[in-house]
C-alpha cells in the first residue's frame, strides 16, 4: 500500500490547504507522496520541509507588499504574483524553506504544470527544492494572462490548473492506491467555462493546444469531481474540502481575510483528523 496526497490549487483558496495541512504534520501523518498544483505545489511543499505554520507566517506578513501580489508587480514585472518576490526572496532570504529537510524527507513531491505548446499536463518530481525546482514552483502557480511564461528544461509551462487541476488518476497510476485529496471548493461546486477565453485565444493564438486545453477545462474538471466523489462514497477515497465556498479572490491583501480561510482548513482538518487515521491505518 502506497498513501499519496493530492493537493489542488486555487491561488489564496490554497490558504485552506495550509490549514489541513498544518494540522496533519502537528498530528504527525506522513505521506509516502504528494501531488500539488499551482497554490497546492507552491503551499503543500512545506509538507516535505516539515514546516507548519510558515505559509500562514509569511503569506500574512507579506500580502500587503506589492513584490509579492498587486497589479503594480503585473505591470513592473509581468506577473501577478512576483516570482522574483515569492520564489526567491522569500523562501532564500525572508522566510527560508527548510532545503536539507526538502531534500531528505522521503516523500516523493510532485507539482504539475501545463506545456503551453502541447496543452498537456507536465509532472515535475521535486528533488531538493532550490535551482530548477524553483522554476517548476514558479510555473505550477503562473496563471495564464497574468504571468509570464517559465521556461524551463526546453520546456514552455504555467499553471498545472490548465491541463489537471486535480491529478488523482495521474497518481493511482503512480502506484498510490490509498489516496487523500484536499479541494478548495465545496461539495456542490461545478466549474463554468473560462469567461476569459476570448483573450487566451488572442493572447496564445501561437498555442491552438493550449487554447484547448482551456476551453475544455471545465468539462474535465467536473469529470474528476464525479470520478472523486464516487470514489468517496465507496469508501475508496478520504476527501477533504471546505464546507462552504471561502470567498476569497485570487489576490488577497487583507491579513485576517487570509487567517479566516486558513482558519477554515484548521476546523476542516481537526475534525476529520481521527477519521483520517483510521482511513490511512485500514
Amino acid at each position: 500500500m502506497k498513501t499519496g496526497l493530492v493537493l489542488e490549487g486555487g491561488a489564496m483558496r490554497g490558504m485552506f490547504t495550509a490549514g489541513v495541512l498544518d494540522v496533519m504534520m502537528k498530528n504527525g501523518i506522513d505521506f509516502d507522496g504528494a501531488i500539488g498544483v499551482s497554490a497546492g505545489a507552491a503551499f503543500g511543499c512545506n509538507i516535505k520541509s516539515r514546516q507548519p505554520g510558515r505559509v500562514i507566517r509569511y503569506s500574512t506578513k507579506y500580502c500587503t507588499d506589492w513584490r509579492f501580489s498587486s497589479w503594480k508587480s503585473f505591470f513592473k514585472t509581468g506577473n501577478l504574483y512576483g516570482a522574483e518576490f515569492c520564489y526567491k526572496t522569500i523562501p532564500y532570504e525572508l522566510d527560508p524553506m527548510d532545503f536539507e529537510t526538502f531534500e531528505k524527507n522521503p516523500i516523493e513531491f510532485y507539482g504539475v504544470c501545463t506545456n503551453v505548446e502541447t496543452g498537456k499536463p507536465y509532472y515535475h518530481r521535486f528533488s531538493n527544492g532550490m535551482g530548477k525546482d524553483m522554476y517548476y514552483f514558479t510555473a505550477s502557480a503562473s496563471m495564464p494572462v497574468v504571468s509570464k511564461i517559465v521556461e524551463v528544461d526546453g520546456h514552455k509551462l504555467l499553471d498545472g490548473g490548465v491541463a489537471d487541476s486535480i491529478p488523482i488518476k495521474f497518481w493511482e497510476h503512480k502506484g498510490y492506491n490509498k489516496n487523500v485529496v484536499v479541494l478548495t471548493q465545496p461539495l456542490e461546486y461545478e466549474k463554468k467555462p473560462n469567461k476569459m477565453l476570448p483573450l487566451i485565444k488572442f493572447m496564445y493564438k501561437d498555442s491552438p493546444d493550449f487554447i484547448e486545453s482551456v476551453r475544455v477545462r471545465h468539462i474535465r474538471y467536473n469529470k474528476t469531481l464525479e470520478y472523486i466523489r464516487k470514489k468517496e462514497l465507496a469508501g475508496e477515497l478520504f476527501v477533504i474540502r471546505p464546507p462552504k465556498a471561502l470567498e476569497i479572490g485570487s489576490m488577497e491583501h487583507n491579513p485576517d481575510e487570509l487567517r479566516r480561510v486558513y482558519d477554515i482548513g484548521i476546523g476542516t482538518m481537526e475534525s476529520k483528523i481521527e477519521t483520517l487515521k483510521e482511513y490511512l491505518k485500514a
